[in-house]
């Protein structure tokens, strides 16, 4: 049974930081690119980040670059975001999407896997 659970969302003030996780089972987690895409309250959803296989390769859109980290272990088939510098705009479902090629998407359509997301409000 496919699986991606993602975890480590809460509340946070402005500036504060969280680092969410995304634990994948019953695939080839190492053979996948992983994504983060996230869906504000009453908005579309945008894709946030992308890593590759091996985690060397790493792209973010423009609204989270400098602020955001991607990464990977791929021995404990777990997919990560550090976020700092949080801000009031981020607050949104978190969802974690798997792909055999690197597409960066925000539709849950275009990924073969995909969690049901983790919440992040950032609010003071």
């Amino acid at each position: 049974q496919v699986q991606l659970v993602e975890s480590g969302g809460g509340l946070v003030q402005p500036g504060g930081s969280l680092r969410l996780s995304c634990e994948a089972s019953g695939f080839a987690f190492s053979s996948y690119y992983m994504n983060w895409v996230r869906q504000a309250p009453g908005k579309g959803p945008e894709w946030v980040s992308a890593i590759d296989t091996g985690g060397s390769d790493t792209r973010y859109s423009e609204s989270v670059k400098g602020r955001f980290t991607i990464s990977r272990d791929n021995t404990k088939n777990t997919l990560y975001l550090q976020m700092n510098s949080l801000k009031p705009e981020d607050t949104a479902l978190y969802h974690c999407g798997a792909n055999t090629y690197f597409s960066p998407s925000y539709s849950e359509r275009d990924y073969d896997y995909w969690g049901q997301g983790t919440q992040v409000t950032v609010s003071s």
